[in-house]
């Protein structure tokens, strides 16, 4: 008969099995419910052995943050190969996938949680939002980004963060269809900015004849004219009286 023998972490790897037991919990309920009670339980050892290894639990929710945002940028990272419509989709899919995985802990990540007016948080947030943006403009292969390009993919960041955190309220939208909503999504924004500049009318139509027929944005046209038949007319508009 044997006896088994817990075996002993190293620092490192405790603060790791912390930071990762945290986060499943942050992934799962709000961080405002999870105590440090709650972690060490879940880590199997005491109260008093968390606080040795973090000394309060916004710097251990801090840590959690860290992982959780070094994974999300991450989720952007795609071959720089094929069309640009099914790489943006893919990311998509990806990003989704750690939505739909971290809950309440993307909530957090994006809205503060208990962490709020942190500048550690806040530069957490800010750096995914820049890793992402960054991931983008190289996929669109333009080295110095016009300042029309620039504010079309962070306005393009932001409302991919923005649908997200309405989708979890709920998700009344099968997430496969705002995955592609948002890459059609992309395709408007950056087809308004072109009409407007010509720069970016070289750089999108420089896109779109790398586009499969077949692919989101050959959908995103496909969907317009059928569309468009069913638009009533508008009526002229009578100015007024001068």
């Amino acid at each position: 008969m044997t006896t088994g023998v817990r075996r002993r972490m190293g620092v490192d790897e405790r603060r790791q099995q912390l930071i990762g037991v945290a986060l499943d919990l942050f992934s799962r309920r709000s961080p405002e419910d999870v105590s440090i009670d709650d972690i060490a339980a879940a880590a199997g050892i005491s109260r008093p052995l968390v606080y040795h290894y973090f000394p309060g639990k916004q710097s251990l929710y801090e840590a959690a943050l860290r992982r959780a945002a070094d994974e999300l940028a991450a989720r952007f990272l795609e071959p720089l190969e094929g069309p640009l419509g099914a790489r943006l989709l893919r990311v998509m899919g990806r990003f989704f996938d750690f939505v739909d995985e971290h809950g309440p802990g993307f909530s957090a990540l994006m809205r503060g949680g208990p962490a709020v007016g942190s500048s550690t948080a806040n530069a957490m947030i800010d750096g995914v939002r820049q890793a992402a943006y960054e991931q983008i403009i190289t996929h669109l292969g333009v080295s110095e980004p016009p300042a029309r390009l620039e504010l079309v993919v962070r306005s393009w960041v932001s409302l991919a963060e923005s649908t997200a955190l309405i989708w979890l309220d709920g998700r009344r939208i099968p997430r496969e269809e705002l995955e592609m909503q948002l890459v059609h999504d992309f395709a408007a924004l950056a087809a308004v900015s072109a009409a407007y500049d010509q720069e970016m009318a070289g750089i999108v139509l420089r896109v779109l004849s790398q586009e499969p027929a077949d692919g989101p944005f050959g959908d995103l046209l496909a969907r317009l004219s059928a569309f468009a038949p069913d638009v009533p007319a508008v009526p002229a508009q009578r100015l007024p009286d001068q």
